[in-house]
């Protein structure tokens, strides 16, 4: 089966892909592919709210100086100045749009809405709702998608590979429907929003992280990928080993939050002048730190000294949560630990979502735009995907209207089978087996050893997966097999680079190099020998 052609398919239904499809659906006609599963995706748990410069006391410069400092020297600084130029537009608009943010109702207020700080900012400047951002706007503009005529939502496809002309262009994708039936989504220009890799991890902020499936789907057309080896680790994500995933906001450390080790120190006042509110990237390896010296196999993160009305008042979703894990925070510390949160490494686009790949664009998490370099700095993804949503839009808009004639394309359809009991038991464990890997050699400190065995280890894997009967016709052996490859890349990204720069730690190659370089590349990097 096929639908008409579009003049954009959306494929992923988080912050970013719902911003573009509203900003374009004005002028064109939009199919969004917003798997049901998006309702778990990172978008809906962000919690702290999104960085930008709202109150007069602050300055576009002060914003772009620290996301630079953040980024360790490899942050695009146009990039960052786009993305930071345009940031109050882009909240204006979704505050025309009804997202309802918490109002400061200080009778010196100095922006309508409250605004709160986070690690590695030096002013306030995230706006948010309460501790539910992400839920907030995500739900918000649902509802204005679920009512534009020229939107059409598809939630019942899995998108397995991107469509490609003779001539080289991106024509929209394919999938299978739930009966495991072929769909075709013919398209003038489709737009990656499919979030990050962060569920290479054992560990996640989020219950049903992305693995990474945008950037192989990319990146198998033709598309470069950009510093996979920047994943950043949240450092505070709940501890409870027989639990679901959760993150505890960087809002709670920039509320006034302490970070103790076990015997109820606070560990950060030695080793940065900004204490809790360093970088992510200094904040998760000093907690690793202390994880390994000690026994608890976790640290603690202390607000009762807020007292508890505070806490209730900024922080009621944590608070709730919590509660229900049988912790109450205004009574006792939480104890967290770092987890895998945010790609910063991704599909290399241009400031207006572009691909190297004509008619392919993408978005949000899934791209590296430059603005994060070796270290995304709290609050800026969601101002990411507002910015280059609305920027990818625009430019879709004015570019479609002079586009020629549809160039015809051919698929070969292999049949897609439902996956046997037991099979589906291998896959798990090849899946558990690859975070594993993942989780202990590529994590938050690495080293040339660990690397290398990862690399073999997930070589091993990649062979056991196609030698099972049957794989590349069922729905998780492809996926799996896009994970593999995915990690294989970033395992690969990790070993070229030698030096230690933001989120990236060897212990072989402690110091930075003189100059920062961003790392590309692409399936080619696959082909063995060609690892330096």
């Amino acid at each position: 089966m096929s639908t008409p052609t579009t003049d954009i398919l959306v494929i992923g239904g988080g912050v970013a892909g719902l911003t573009l499809a509203l900003e374009a659906a004005n002028h064109l006609s939009v199919t969004l592919v917003r798997p049901l599963q998006d309702d778990k995706g990172a978008s809906i748990w962000a919690q702290g709210g999104i960085a930008a410069v709202l109150s007069p006391d602050d300055s576009l410069e002060a914003h772009v100086q620290d996301t630079l400092v953040a980024g360790d020297g490899l942050c695009d600084e146009l990039a960052v100045r786009f993305t930071v130029n345009h940031g109050p537009a882009a909240i204006q608009w979704l505050i025309d749009n009804g997202v309802p943010f918490t109002p400061d109702t200080a009778a010196d207020a100095r922006y309508p809405y409250h605004l709160t700080r986070e690690g590695g900012h030096n002013a306030r400047r995230i706006i948010h709702a309460d501790d539910a951002t992400g839920r907030a706007v995500v739900d918000t503009l649902m509802r204005k998608v679920a009512l534009h005529p020229n939107i059409c939502q598809r939630s019942d496809l899995t998108i397995l590979g991107l469509l490609q002309d003779n001539e080289g262009r991106c024509r929209g994708a394919y999938g299978v429907d739930e009966q495991h039936q072929w769909q075709t989504l013919p398209a003038l220009n489709t737009v990656l929003a499919t979030g990050g890799a962060s569920g290479l991890y054992r560990h996640t902020t989020t219950p049903s992280p992305n693995n990474g499936e945008g950037m192989m789907l990319a990146a198998e057309l033709g598309a470069q990928l950009m510093n996979l080896e920047f994943q950043q680790f949240h450092p505070t994500s709940l501890y409870d080993p027989d639990g679901p995933a959760f993150l505890i906001s960087e809002a709670v450390r920039g509320e006034g939050g302490y970070l103790l080790n076990e015997a109820g120190e606070r560990f950060m006042l030695a080793l940065d002048p900004r204490a809790e509110l360093a970088p992510r990237d200094v904040v998760a390896r000093a907690i690793d730190f202390q994880i390994q010296q000690g026994h608890q196999g976790h640290v603690w993160l202390d607000i009762r000294h807020l007292g508890e009305c505070a806490i209730h008042h900024h922080f009621p979703t944590i608070h709730a949560h919590c509660l229900s894990r049988g912790i109450d925070i205004t009574q006792q510390p939480i104890p967290v630990v770092p987890a895998a949160h945010y790609s910063c490494g991704g599909v290399a686009t241009d400031e207006r979502g572009a691909t190297r790949v004509s008619g392919l664009y993408a978005i949000g998490e899934v791209a590296c735009t430059g603005l994060h370099g070796a270290n995304r700095m709290a609050s800026n993804s969601l101002l990411e995907c507002l910015v280059y949503a609305r920027s990818c839009a625009g430019a879709l808009c004015k570019q479609i209207a002079h586009e020629g004639s549809e160039t015809a394309f051919s698929l070969t359809q292999r049949p897609i089978r439902p996956t046997p009991a037991d099979q589906q038991a291998v896959f798990a464990e090849l899946r558990n087996r690859l975070r594993g890997i993942m989780s202990q050699h590529v994590s938050i400190v690495r080293s040339n050893a660990g690397l290398t065995i990862a690399q073999q280890q997930l070589i091993k894997l990649l062979a056991r997966l196609e030698s099972l009967e049957g794989s590349q016709n069922q729905l998780e052996g492809i996926q799996l097999h896009q994970m593999l490859r995915l990690a294989q890349l970033t395992v690969t990204a990790a070993m070229r680079r030698h030096e230690s720069r933001g989120l990236h730690f060897s212990t072989d190659w402690p110091a930075h190099q003189p100059h920062a370089t961003a790392s590309r590349l692409s399936l080619a990097d696959l082909t063995p020998g060609t690892e330096t």
